[in-house]
């Protein structure tokens, strides 16, 4: 049964229902109630504002560019071009959500035409300055979008506008962060938050600047504060049940999170029913990121086949499939696939948010391919980007690139050092998968050494996180490890040929040394350490390395 406000209680009349359903942001029964009530008698421009921004959150797209539309033209029949201004600005704005962004881009220069036609002072000038400063910071111009975004944010604190403050204050946040401002940003994007929270800000920007903040933290690796928001807007969208617009959104977050927290089942099931709901309403740029997801968590529990498929739907919806897809080629023992397609993107971009996501994937794979001084080159400048960002995930996986660096140039002291370290930052992070891969290169670091005990307690903490986590494929090869060393040998299935090829991999050989050695070609190599990688049911060449000691058969 629908729930009204005790003012319309009483009433049959579909515009006050409808008023007071978008009071009580029921966003769907506003739709149908203002709908009704335009069919019996055309709404005033203020009424069509209200239908426009139900319309918006229910996911009602068209309907809503439609009813901005018609508010638009009805403040010009009525003179008022600072308000007609304000509508197209607000439909400017649902079609850049949507990815429309000629059209977007149409109606921001209306505006401003109107604005100059007004000839006064209005706080649309500074919604207006906001479109300007985003266009700024995609272009690159980072201190001339945060100057925007201050001439913005004092325009709303001169005309008392709480919705552009929120908008204008957050954006100063984004543009100091993308400066290397890291701390000064993320103050005033918790300053933001804090109007959003205390519901000073109005559905459409909260959900907003939500997103924008989470994307935020994303960019600057800090997951504690990502976790936290994101249990706010979790919250935020339960509270209106038939919120459609930001759910999406919100699912896809919330999936990231839960996902490195470990919990893998609950973050697919977020993840696909993000891909749902997004995949129902057309043109949403965020599906690319939730398919991405969905593919992320099938990698990790060993369903490849899954996995590749999401990421090519997450690249035909327009999101990159990295560096998770080399991650999958390099489960897949397909190293020089891996390193090729990483260092397409690294060459094609010089923002460290990305570069940073790319490092430590690139750094395994060159491992993989024996070009240890590559690998050494990317770990450096990971280490220089976790310097500037100063986040305790880039600290760890900085420790963990430098420590598989040292293991695979003989430095089996130092290695076990540098990843003691990343394993005490990925255990106080909470990031179990990280934790557990960690300690398989600290196993085989000790192996190295001679130092049983230690192999043996690294590989069984290792086996142990990886059953909670359900990491089928990297468990099936850590209960091969944790088998007793005077097992005989020929255990997991290998031929002759790939336990010579095993024991090559397992001295640092790459597979085109090992293709020099035994006579045959490169690519016969990489068959035989890809169906290694089957048989013993790992994902890496340390872990196979780790095997063979474990084996004697080296």
């Amino acid at each position: 049964m629908e729930r009204v406000s005790p003012d319309a209680a009483e009433t049959h009349d579909p515009l006050e229902l409808g008023r007071a359903s978008f009071k009580r942001r029921g966003w769907s029964d506003a739709c149908r109630h203002l709908l009704e009530a335009d069919a019996n008698a055309r709404l005033e421009a203020k009424d069509l504002e209200t239908l426009a921004t139900a319309a918006y959150l229910a996911g009602r797209d068209a309907e809503s560019e439609a009813t901005w539309s018609r508010a638009h033209q009805a403040h010009l029949e009525r003179g008022d071009r600072e308000a007609a201004a304000g509508c197209a600005l607000w439909l400017a704005f649902g079609l850049f959500h949507r990815g429309a962004a000629a059209p977007g881009a149409g109606w921001i220069a209306r505006a401003g035409r109107l604005l100059e036609e007004a000839g006064h002072d209005s706080v649309v000038r500074g919604y207006l300055l906001v479109f300007d400063a985003i266009r700024r910071i995609d272009a690159g111009d980072l201190s001339g979008a945060h100057a925007t975004f201050q001439q913005a944010f004092e325009i709303a604190q001169r005309f008392g506008d709480r919705d552009l403050t929120g908008l204008a204050g957050h954006g100063r946040g984004r543009a100091l962060i993308r400066q290397g401002r890291v701390a000064d940003g993320m103050t005033l994007l918790d300053e933001a938050m804090v109007s959003v929270v205390a519901d000073e800000v109005s559905p459409v920007l909260a959900g907003d600047i939500y997103c924008s903040v989470l994307e935020a933290c994303r960019e600057v690796f800090d997951w504690r504060r990502a976790r936290e928001w994101t249990a706010s807007l979790t919250q935020w969208c339960g509270s209106q049940p038939d919120l459609v617009r930001y759910r999406g959104e919100c699912l896809i977050y919330r999936a990231e999170i839960l996902q490195l927290q470990g919990d893998w089942p609950e973050a697919l099931r977020d993840a696909q029913q993000a891909c749902e709901r997004l995949t129902s309403a057309p043109g949403q740029p965020a599906l690319g990121a939730a398919f991405y997801r969905v593919g992320e968590i099938h990698r990790l529990c060993g369903e490849f086949s899954r996995a590749e498929q999401a990421y090519r739907q997450a690249a035909q919806s327009g999101r990159r499939p990295q560096p998770g897809l080399s991650l999958l080629r390099l489960a897949r023992g397909e190293s020089e696939e891996a390193s090729a397609a990483l260092r397409a993107v690294l060459d094609d971009t010089t923002e460290r948010r990305i570069r940073a996501r790319m490092l430590p994937v690139f750094v395994e794979a060159e491992l993989a391919r024996g070009e240890a001084d590559a690998a050494r080159s990317a770990a450096t400048e990971l280490a220089e980007i976790a310097a500037v960002l100063d986040a305790p995930v880039l600290w760890a996986v900085s420790a963990h690139a430098r420590g598989a660096v040292q293991l695979a140039q003989g430095d089996a002291r130092g290695a076990l050092a540098a990843l003691r370290d990343a394993w005490v930052r990925w255990r106080d992070i909470g990031m179990p998968y990280e934790e557990a891969q960690t300690r398989v290169l600290m196993a085989v670091a000790a192996a190295r050494l001679g130092d049983t005990d230690t192999c043996d307690i690294e590989t069984d903490a290792a086996r142990q996180l990886f059953k909670r986590l359900g990491a089928t494929r990297a468990l099936a090869g850590i209960a091969e490890l944790s088998q007793p060393s005077h097992a005989p040998r020929g255990a997991g299935g290998l031929s002759p040929r790939e336990e010579q090829v095993l024991r090559l991999v397992a001295t640092g050989k790459t597979n085109r040394a090992i293709a020099d050695e035994l006579f045959i070609s490169e690519k016969t190599v990489a068959r035989h350490v890809s169906n290694i990688f089957d048989k013993l049911g790992v994902s890496s060449r340390a872990a196979a390395t780790a095997y063979a000691y474990q084996r004697n058969l080296i």
